[in-house]
């Protein structure tokens, strides 16, 4: 009798506990939802207006709000400055951790953080990464009149090239070369942002600007029409089937180990244009956040801006971007000697 006592007590303890755990599970899923409604997302841009990240940023905040529960206002906030690291070190070390701030700032930010890279105040893999839309490739061109038409010539020939932060690809990739393959790529710092820095190519200052071919083609569309502008290499790890005539950067590497050193700096471009969100945020606000972008990259109007402004598409989800972001910051000791060998000396 006792021990049929005990048993109807314990069973029924344990329904108790399965029927107030339900609701509280409940309760769990539902204030992930309904934690956006009436809130306002802050989207925080590492760069200038104009040129391809703050393009596709205010693409996607366009139309993020309505494919978040409670489809909250999202407002933008452009934060130029230290090639995007201004802007990322604000949303790690002091915005509210709650999943109301979205941010995208450069796509070497697992590199540099590794690197050590001046002016460097967060940790890549800790941020919460939303997603990326497409990747970024980044090109160098020169004007027409240059003596510089292709690597072999920059290798021989000194060349100018506006540039901005020094955080950013805009001058990393060059320099890259410069160190690496032995161009002769000299940077005139200081431009505010791509648009100011193809101004200065077409006005004479320089002889030509590294930037993301997607900035080119959507601000400067004519030059490539025209032929204003040659492109001499591509910094990614493969060639973009609108320049396959063009070499990448790793396809000039002359030995194995020159190869290593610009694949892994070249991993950046497949982070590409990528949002984060700030560290310490509930997983399941990160979760909404996800799938939030997730039905943005195939929302038919977000797609009908990305069709009529002609730039490209290439999704990752924040799972495997933030996987791709881990990644990158795992590499080896003996490779990152040789990466910062190459890096700019900027900022070491």
């Amino acid at each position: 009798m006792m021990r049929r006592t005990v048993l109807t007590t314990l069973a029924t303890t344990l329904a108790a506990t399965l029927c107030a755990a339900g609701p509280m599970a409940a309760q769990a899923q539902t204030t992930a939802a309904d934690f956006y409604k009436g809130k306002t997302i802050e989207f925080i841009i590492g760069y200038d207006t104009g040129g391809s990240n703050d393009t596709y940023a205010r693409l996607v905040a366009n139309h993020l709000g309505k494919n978040i529960p409670g489809n909250p206002t999202v407002i933008t906030r452009n934060m130029p400055g230290a090639g995007s690291f201004i802007a990322v070190n604000q949303i790690y070390n002091a915005s509210p951790k709650d999943g109301t701030v979205i941010g995208l700032g450069a796509p070497t930010l697992a590199l540099d953080e590794k690197l050590g890279t001046q002016g460097v105040r967060f940790k890549a893999p800790e941020l919460n990464w939303v997603g990326r839309v497409t990747p970024l490739i980044n090109i160098v061109m020169l004007w027409k009149t240059s003596p510089v038409k292709t690597m072999a010539d920059a290798q021989k020939i000194e060349s100018t090239l506006s540039g901005t932060g020094a955080g950013s690809t805009v001058s990393i990739y060059p320099t890259v070369m410069n160190n690496v393959i032995g161009t002769k790529f000299k940077l005139v710092m200081g431009y505010r942002g791509s648009n100011e820095a193809m101004l200065a190519v077409e006005r004479g200052e320089v002889e030509g600007h590294s930037t993301a071919f997607e900035a080119v083609r959507t601000a400067k569309g004519d030059w490539l029409r025209d032929k204003s502008v040659n492109i001499i290499v591509q910094f990614g790890l493969k060639r973009l089937p609108e320049l396959k005539d063009v070499p990448t950067a790793v396809e000039l590497a002359r030995n194995d180990e020159e190869r290593k050193v610009l694949t892994a700096i070249m991993a950046a471009s497949e982070i590409g244009i990528s949002f984060f969100t700030a560290p310490g945020t509930p997983a399941d606000r990160v979760n909404v956040l996800r799938r939030a972008f997730d039905a943005t990259m195939k929302d038919e109007a977000f797609l009908a801006d990305i069709a009529k402004l002609k730039v490209g598409l290439d999704p990752m989800t924040g799972e495997e971007l933030q996987k791709l972001i881990t990644d990158v910051s795992n590499v080896s000791p003996e490779l990152l000697e040789k990466i910062r060998a190459a890096y700019p000396s900027v900022g070491k």
